[in-house]
């Protein structure tokens, strides 16, 4: 792995003193807020007070049983959707006949809400699982899938050619240069696609109010009288979570890809 230089350390660590700075200035003001009654405590309570209550979930065996439903639907609708969208990215392109044959349904289909279509795939597939997985896979897919298309068009046409002189086919030259030269893309558009299935995995239980998981969680907890706190608790893990994968997925993507650091570090090449 190649090691960080001095300024990249400093810099790392500055974004992490700030992002806590942050972090502390946000609880702060919500806290104050909460304890000042500007708000009734009721509708916003103080900060101490619903951190210590997402502390205190964590011991609850059937709220984790909860959490771990909404992971497992988001993992399989996650992986679902690069099992489609890096194969199929590939293929559009590669071959820009077929791109322009399907663009325009492609151009329909991805502006189309996922959580408008709970009404339709619950009529399809019934109030399970499956239906979580189904949004979930749709929703993940365009990141990764336009992130593909867009990593394979960036690829140095120099080395194409090389290989090309020297008779390798059009397979090799994907599986040679274009599928390595395209993977820190195919990664961002992972990272992506992985805070998206993360908020339909929640959403969809929000909205369905059926199965189990974090969503059904917090809207039971918002039907409660004085369930503010643990709504609020509730966001507090979601958020968690996504901070958690995200963290996760940027460190993998520095160990693998350490020669793309602007790509890494913001996502700029990103297109969804």
């Amino acid at each position: 792995m190649k090691r960080l230089t001095r300024r990249e350390r400093l810099a790392r660590h500055q974004e992490l003193w700030l992002g806590l700075l942050g972090v502390v200035l946000a609880f702060g003001v919500c806290e104050a807020v909460g304890r000042a009654g500007v708000v009734r405590r009721s509708y916003l309570p103080p900060a101490s007070e619903v951190l210590a209550r997402a502390v205190e979930l964590a011991g609850d065996g059937a709220f984790l049983d909860g959490v771990g439903a909404t992971l497992r639907a988001w993992a399989l609708g996650l992986g679902l959707a690069v099992a489609i969208a890096v194969p199929l990215g590939l293929l559009l392109g590669s071959v820009p006949v077929v791109y322009s044959a399907v663009r325009m349904i492609v151009e329909f289909l991805r502006p189309l809400p996922s959580v408008a279509l709970i009404p339709l795939v619950s009529l399809l597939l019934g109030t399970g699982t499956e239906t979580k997985v189904a949004l979930i896979t749709y929703a993940s897919v365009w990141p990764v899938l336009f992130n593909t298309v867009y990593g394979l068009g960036e690829t140095d046409p120099l080395a194409k050619d090389t290989l090309r002189a020297f008779g390798f086919g059009r397979l090799s030259v994907l599986l040679r240069v274009e599928l390595p030269g395209t993977a820190p893309f195919i990664a961002a558009g992972i990272r992506v696609s992985a805070a998206v299935a993360l908020i339909l995995a929640v959403a969809t239980e929000l909205l369905s109010g059926f199965g189990e998981g974090l969503g059904i969680f917090i809207a039971q907890a918002g039907l409660a009288t004085d369930g503010t706190r643990d709504v609020l608790a509730g966001v507090v893990w979601a958020g968690a979570l996504g901070l958690v994968i995200n963290g996760v997925l940027v460190r993998a993507e520095r160990r693998l890809f350490p020669w793309t650091p602007e790509r890494r570090a913001d996502g700029r090449g990103v297109r969804s």
